[in-house]
């Protein structure tokens, strides 16, 4: 049996005193596509950093495809084909649009510096597939008009798909998504939904963290809630839409304001 893409076992990070993240147990089979919900302050960006080893956890254990990964290195969790993006859009200033794709190629490269210097055949047929592929990327999410546009010249909806996509240029097996429908129109969240259901029919395991509750609840194959640092439900979308303690945790404080 294969192992988890991401398992989390009795994981706990404090700061200052206060638990973050309270013994957080919960498992991410391959190959699924994964929603981690909950109120502001739940801790669910904690999780992402504490699984990509920006923070610590104080306790517990954090597997990636089976292997623990306390003292891993960010480049050993990148190689594991770990990517994440953050709430806030990152992309590369002084860039295009294409360019900033591009570079999410660059774990991939396989030419060398030399052939690259020399133009090789091997080099110009990669550069050639690699540009085809971001070509690809920028048709499918609707930003083929913006592709030799100064990237920061974007508008942020924009920034933030580009961000998506040139994370999938860089071909992970587990994709991280930091809120990545914070600041889309309708358009481009339905964008954003058909690019995800595109990316878990080709194997990439996908966990999102977001805020956008139609989304989740239309691509989420299973959802995790957190509350106050702790797993209050998991299970498909349609039985969390109905759980009592998820709607008074979360919903119930959408409702409210």
């Amino acid at each position: 049996m294969n192992a988890p893409a991401l398992e989390l076992d009795g994981v706990t990070k404090a700061f200052g005193g206060v638990r973050a993240v309270d013994g957080v147990s919960f498992q991410i089979p391959v190959g699924s596509l994964s929603a981690l919900i909950g109120p502001n302050g739940s801790g669910k960006t904690t999780l992402f950093n504490l699984v990509t080893n920006l923070y610590r956890h104080d306790s517990g254990v954090i597997r990636l495809f089976g292997r623990t990964m306390s003292d891993a290195a960010d480049w050993q969790i990148a190689r594991l084909g770990v990517v994440r993006t953050f709430q806030t859009a990152r992309v590369f200033p002084g860039m295009t649009a294409f360019e900033n794709v591009l570079a999410g190629a660059h774990l991939h490269l396989r030419s060398g510096a030399l052939s690259a210097m020399l133009w090789l055949r091997s080099s110009r047929r990669q550069e050639r597939a690699l540009a085809q592929r971001a070509q690809e990327l920028l048709d499918l999410v609707g930003l083929a008009a913006f592709r030799d546009s100064a990237a920061t010249d974007l508008p942020m909806g924009a920034q933030k798909l580009l961000e998506v996509v040139r994370a999938l240029m860089a071909r992970p097996k587990l994709l991280l998504l930091d809120e990545p429908a914070a600041g889309l129109n309708d358009g481009e969240t339905a964008e954003l939904a058909m690019l995800l259901r595109a990316v878990r029919v080709s194997g990439v395991t996908v966990l999102v963290v977001e805020h956008n509750m139609s989304l989740v609840m239309g691509v989420a194959d299973r959802v995790i809630v957190l509350d106050a640092g702790t797993v209050v439900a998991e299970g498909p979308p349609a039985e969390i839409q109905r759980n009592p303690r998820v709607i008074e945790a979360y919903i119930g404080q959408q409702g409210s304001g």
